[in-house]
């Protein structure tokens, strides 16, 4: 019986993708996770004397090293001297090696008295790199357990989109996701530059419809959205940053629906059967247009737009009438054309379902975003001859507050049950070719409905580490959903990356100050979610507008700029409580805030919560939500003249 229980469990460690010595460590928990451990006894343990040496000598390997090294010291405060030359016991050793099993981005690890990685190309040593600093982030001295990694990913594309047109998203918010990907092995960052929104919300007026285009542009000045935008070169810079880390970035000008930021600038161009949002495919003034403006980031020897795919949209056009249809797939192959004739691999929406017809729209090396099946079979689209990227709205669409699609993904339902080789309802197999990958999305279709960019975060990152497992590991995971759900905690956002502002693991008190002083810079730059931040105030005649505390997202005010109250500003919305701090009061102050909602005590007492409320139009015939939270800044006190102490700083 003993025998037959110890074949069992030596088949199931080999089924996991495991193998164990006795005393040795158990597989370490990354993400995404592991394909292959082989686990030995002991530890190796990096000292002072510690190098990353590239026996090679290699450009490329030796910039990887210098970038694990820079990544090292940010996370754990030690310097690993990078070298070329002969590497010795307690070194971390990079080379390439050929390996046809590992395929293009895969990578071994041996870790015994050294730590060495190889891999057959470059983004493989890159992404053995994340893993090593994950490990080393979870263990006491940055030790790694003794053993053998081989690891590489099920799906060759493993991305996300971001919607910019409807909500700005700040430049810096962009670059810490680039590094927070890249730290997940996730290859693909989809910028959608432009969008539009809802009419319904905006007096079913398309002339007052919020509406931008976020990218410069000297072909048409006065296109560009002034509430917050791109200049070429900070666009440039964020896809050379990308590129850096083995990262991709695929730009999105979405035509020729959801265009409204296009016919805001030249109203011909829109579609007067079927909305402004719309261009008019007949006329020849919307290629004209488009043309000069995909030129505009596609010609020359260095183009705006670097990488090597540019998508074009073409989704949830009206497919009312067979001639329209018939012009849309007109319009799609052209644009498919006219992109590739900049050396470019064109993406697309999948729509060919919802405009079947007769005109041919080229699919050979054409990527198509399989989103919803009823405007895209994907069976039928695999036999056109597009590669799919798995995006299905039902499951891996996050639009925030929207009270349709996912607040929040399930993402417990994704890690026990998706793959990218599923889309809706049609299931391919594991890894079929015509699967390119997977992608999930966030969505901000409510224009001024609150959200921050924090909120994003709060949605996307749960997602992110799930998904990064799904796309990478696929069926086959080994960690049960509620190890993974408890053990991703302890996974930091990215090497010197915390949009989340958490600042403990564990509640309780986190930071105190005595007296805060006007102008002074606190160590901290802000406290995340499920924070309660406590201070005594002896109120002084303020002026409006007075600061109590600042940081590079969001102010929180004595005296805000128009009533005088306490509140708060971010992401272009101020929230205020009705109670103001008045001359010769003395209180104490608390301010509690989760991802749903911010509250002000004093004294102890509840005095005001800001939740979600609830915005109508048109006579109540539409709704939508506005959010009022605030990850409450730290970074730098304001002007005043009240006495602000005793400042106490709980992650709750």
């Amino acid at each position: 019986m003993k025998t037959i229980l110890g074949i069992v469990w030596f088949v199931c460690l080999a089924f996991a993708g495991t193998k164990v010595w006795a005393d040795a460590p158990e597989k370490p928990f990354v993400i995404p996770e592991l394909k292959e451990w082989q686990g030995e006894a002991g530890y190796f343990t990096p000292s002072d004397a510690s190098r990353i040496v590239c026996p090679s000598g290699d450009r490329e390997l030796l910039r990887i090293a210098r970038m694990f090294a820079a990544d090292y010291a940010e996370m754990f405060g030690k310097s690993l001297e990078v070298v070329a030359g002969k590497a010795k016991q307690g070194d971390f050793v990079f080379a390439l090696r050929k390996d046809k099993a590992l395929g293009k981005e895969g990578y071994a690890v041996k870790i015994t008295d050294r730590v060495s990685v190889s891999a057959p190309e470059y983004i493989g040593v890159y992404w053995a790199t994340r893993t090593l600093l994950q490990m080393a982030d979870q263990t006491q001295n940055q030790q790694l357990p003794r053993g053998v990694i081989r690891d590489f990913p099920d799906y060759a594309l493993r991305g996300f989109m971001i919607d910019c047109g409807r909500k700005f998203i700040p430049l810096a918010f962009l670059q810490d996701y680039v590094r927070i990907m890249a730290y997940y092995k996730m290859n693909t960052l989809q910028i959608h530059l432009n969008d539009n929104g809802f009419k319904q919300y905006f007096e079913h007026d398309w002339s007052k419809t919020y509406a931008a285009f976020r990218l410069e542009s000297d072909t048409y000045p006065g296109l560009t959205a002034r509430d917050g935008h791109y200049t070429k070169q900070e666009f440039i810079d964020l896809q050379k940053q990308a590129e850096d880390c083995f990262v991709e970035i695929i730009p999105e000008i979405d035509v020729p629906a959801h265009s409204l930021a296009f016919t805001h600038y030249q109203p011909e161009l829109g579609s007067e059967e079927y909305g402004m949002d719309h261009l008019d495919l007949f006329k020849p003034e919307t290629y004209t247009f488009l043309d000069a403006l995909f030129k505009e980031y596609l010609e020359g020897e260095n183009p705006v737009f670097r990488g090597k795919k540019v998508h074009i949209g073409t989704d949830e056009y009206s497919n009312k009438k067979q001639d329209v249809v018939e012009k849309f797939r007109y319009f799609t192959d052209y644009y498919i054309r006219y992109i590739e004739s900049f050396g470019k691999q064109a993406c697309v929406w999948g729509a060919l379902t919802h405009a079947a017809g007769d005109t041919p729209v080229k699919s050979e090396n054409v990527l198509m975003n399989a989103w919803y099946n009823g405007y895209a079979d994907p069976v039928a689209m695999k036999k056109e001859g597009y590669r799919l990227v798995s995006i299905p709205d039902g499951l891996v669409y996050i639009v925030p507050a929207a009270g349709y699609y996912y607040d929040y993904l399930n993402t417990q339902y994704l890690y026990e049950n998706w793959t990218p080789a599923h889309i809706g309802k049609a299931v391919f197999d594991e890894k079929d070719p015509a699967i390119a990958g997977g992608m999930f999305a966030v969505w901000n279709d409510h224009a001024g409905n609150g959200i921050s960019t924090k909120d994003i975060h709060d949605r996307v990152f749960p997602a992110l580490q799930t998904l990064a497992v799904k796309m990478w590991t696929g069926k086959q995971t080994g960690v049960p959903y509620q190890r993974f759900d408890e053990k991703r905690h302890g996974v930091a956002e990215a090497p010197g990356v915390n949009i989340a502002g958490k600042l403990s693991h564990t509640p309780g008190l986190v930071y105190e100050q005595a007296v805060v002083e006007p102008g002074s810079e606190l160590p901290y730059r802000e406290i995340g979610y499920d924070y309660r931040v406590s201070f005594e105030v002896e109120g002084a005649e303020e002026t409006k507008g007075t600061e109590l505390f600042r940081s590079p997202d969001a102010v929180f005010y004595l005296s805000d700029p128009i009533r005088g109250m306490l509140g708060f500003a971010r992401d272009g919305y101020l929230n205020t409580f009705t109670y103001p701090v008045r001359k010769g009061q003395k209180m104490t102050i608390d301010v509690t805030g989760n991802h749903e909602q911010t509250c002000l005590y004093v004294n102890g007492k509840l005095v005001e919560t800001l939740n979600k409320q609830t915005l109508y139009f048109n006579e109540s015939k539409d709704k939508m939500s506005y959010v009022r939270t605030l990850v409450f800044p730290l970074q730098k006190a304001g002007d005043f003249k009240s006495r602000v102490t005793n400042l106490k700083v709980y992650q709750e």
